[in-house]
């Protein structure tokens, strides 16, 4: 059998911003093609600095960032950033077209793609998410939870490799919660997920990674993770009270 090339490999990351503050300390996992893992850890942790690693956005530390087998350097910068698509925690941030159909067509048409081909890149992206009939409705008139789905296609409309997603529950009422799971199981996709909300990890992530002080400090099954109260309590990381995690059948 030929090996698979993982989606992801990171390798030795370390990071320090020009003030001297050194947010990471050499950062080792990687992440199978098809695979849903969660990045949990404590506010501080380094999450948004390694996340910013993964498609360029910062870059200058040492170690190495591996994408699809292609490394994360000037060299192979715009094949890294159509392959790595990040959702940010604001879908302000990314929403910035007149319309919907606008925002999701931006990305791919910037990449070169054009007429039908951009076409159906947008009609797929927004079918995904359940999107397609809110394809001519300005981004400003959809609920907060119909701006985070909008947000995700314009990243699916890509065909990226991985989908990072930043804080994706965050703001979102139980049924725009509920409705963005089952899309977020729906698609074929790498899915790396930065993450405060623990029953979410454990809902929609068998793996979870736990980044603390700069470093891995465990990589495992979600359940088992959020179960080891002694592992919880060092890297400050609470569930909701009442919440047992032995109690979730998690999909697969």
């Amino acid at each position: 059998m030929v090996p698979v090339t993982p989606s992801l490999e990171v390798a030795g990351l370390a990071f320090a911003y020009p003030d001297g503050h050194q947010a990471l300390f050499g950062v080792d996992f990687s992440v199978g093609r098809g695979e849903r893992v969660a990045l949990l850890g404590p506010n501080g942790a380094g999450k948004t600095t390694l996340v910013l690693h993964l498609n360029g956005i910062l870059s200058g530390g040492t170690g190495t960032v591996t994408v699809a087998g292609l490394p994360v350097g000037k060299q192979h910068m715009a094949a890294i950033r159509q392959r790595v698509g990040i959702v940010f925690q604001d879908p302000d941030d990314q929403l910035f077209m007149p319309t919907v159909r606008e925002d999701v067509a931006f990305g791919p048409a910037a990449a070169g793609i054009k007429g039908a081909a951009l076409e159906q890149r947008v009609h797929r992206a927004l079918e995904q998410v359940g999107m397609r009939d809110f394809a001519d409705r300005p981004p400003h008139h959809l609920s907060f939870g119909q701006r985070r789905r909008v947000a995700v296609a314009t990243v699916l409309a890509m065909e990226p490799e991985i989908l990072v997603l930043d804080e994706p529950s965050s703001n979102l009422d139980p049924a725009s919660r509920r409705e963005l799971a089952d899309i977020l199981r729906s698609l074929d996709v790498t899915v790396l997920m930065v993450t405060h909300d623990l029953p979410y990890a454990l809902e929609l992530c068998p793996r979870s990674l736990i980044l603390s002080g700069g470093v891995i400090t465990a990589d495992g099954p979600t359940g088992e993770l959020l179960s080891d109260d002694e592992l919880m309590r060092a890297h400050r990381l609470e569930l909701p009270f009442g919440f047992d995690p032995k109690s979730v059948t998690m999909g697969a």
